[in-house]
């Protein structure tokens, strides 16, 4: 077969690429994936159209839902700003402005095993640093993904493409998926929804309010 069929390799068998390539709307038992699974790594990538002016500043950001899917503390958004929470559990790798390179863009650790019982949901988000202010829009963005492998391993457990699915999209932030706890197993369920005002909108509904300068 040729290389590209495969994407990585775990305890020494190859993995084929449709294996772990997920839609809009599936669900995916983490742990069926992986049981060993107890760090993960959130990688996020993107292009952007050449022929744009201004530079779009795209961002990965989290959220940490109780079982009202609400934020309970400040510290439960991790962000470019506030890169860090759960005495490290989560970190934020860094705030990239340019989208450019192969590979991730930006990525976040967790550690599950440090996520809070009443932690029962954590929110994905894909939005662009004032994009409102700057009438930028996601529908600039090209190839984005969302992955999730094992820290410890780096295998990959699922890949989800966005593919054209931000193309014709004005809006300037989105929803792409959620962790789910159901008991000590995490799924990872991908479904879209979107915010004209970006991640300060997304913020407000979590019971989050930011200031993005």
């Amino acid at each position: 077969m040729s290389d590209d069929i495969f994407d990585t390799r775990f305890e020494g068998k190859e993995v084929e690429l449709k294996d772990h390539r997920i839609g809009p709307g599936e669900d995916v038992n983490l742990m069926e994936k992986d049981p060993t699974l107890k760090k993960i790594t959130l990688g996020a990538g993107w292009d952007m159209n050449a022929f744009d002016t201004d530079t779009l500043d795209l961002d990965i950001s989290l959220f940490l839902l109780d079982r009202n899917r609400k934020t309970r503390i400040d510290d439960d958004f991790i962000f470019y700003n506030q890169p860090e929470a759960l005495d490290g559990g989560i970190k934020h790798g860094g705030d990239n402005r340019l989208g450019a390179g192969d590979g991730d863009d930006e990525s976040i650790f967790i550690d599950l095993e440090a996520v809070p019982f009443d932690v029962l949901q954590i929110a994905i988000v894909l939005s662009i640093y004032k994009g409102y202010e700057k009438q930028q829009s996601l529908e600039s963005v090209r190839n984005a993904y969302i992955r999730l492998a094992n820290a410890e391993n780096e295998f990959e457990l699922t890949r989800f493409e966005l593919k054209d699915a931000l193309a014709e999209h004005e809006e300037t932030g989105a929803i792409i998926a959620y962790l789910n706890r159901e008991g000590p197993k995490w799924h990872l369920k991908t479904d879209m929804e979107f915010f004209k005002h970006g991640l300060s909108e997304i913020a407000r509904g979590y019971n989050i309010i930011i200031n993005q300068e």
